[in-house]
């Protein structure tokens, strides 16, 4: 039988074994979830984008990207959600080259999507800011510095609801 998608932790398993490590990549794993129900319908939350993916802004040129301290690799990032999505695109190395691209920013930062589904009333409004977080492969920064520092972005903009989009 024949896979007609990418087997990423097969994969993930396979490189760091071929890396020397003694132990198989163990994957997250939480006994709850954090996460709450929602207490009003979509079409009245205010929604945010929360991503693992390595957002870059071009010039309103279109040349040099724009840097930010708050862009720089190794700490959560927040850019307007007003961007144009022809102004976004992604800095990240660490995705399969062989098996994907990341040349259509919608398939993993799909903002065009949230501003369509805000225009037909499917959600209430779109937050000021969409947040990033650098994939550290550490469990523990995850919870204790990145998840936290979003989590009080989102609650500064009075967010009710957030899509996760990982690369």
């Amino acid at each position: 039988m024949s896979d007609s998608y990418v087997r990423y932790m097969d994969k993930t398993r396979e490189y760091y074994l071929g890396e020397g490590y003694r132990n198989p990549y163990r994957w997250a794993h939480f006994d709850t979830i954090p996460f709450t129900p929602l207490t009003k319908p979509l079409s009245e939350c205010c929604v945010a984008l929360v991503s693992t993916a390595d957002i870059a802004v071009r010039s309103e040129t279109g040349g040099h990207e724009h840097y930010d301290k708050s862009t720089f690799v190794g700490q959560p990032y927040s850019l307007p959600s007003d961007l144009p999505v022809e102004r976004l695109y992604s800095r990240n190395e660490h995705f399969d080259h062989y098996e994907t691209n990341l040349n259509d920013v919608n398939s993993y930062y799909p903002v065009t999507h949230l501003r369509e589904f805000t225009a037909q009333g499917r959600i209430g409004s779109l937050a000021p800011r969409f947040h990033g977080v650098y994939t550290s492969y550490s469990h523990r920064r995850t919870l204790e510095t990145d998840a936290p520092q979003v989590l009080r972005r989102l609650r500064e903009d009075r967010v009710d609801a957030v899509l996760l989009t990982p690369i």
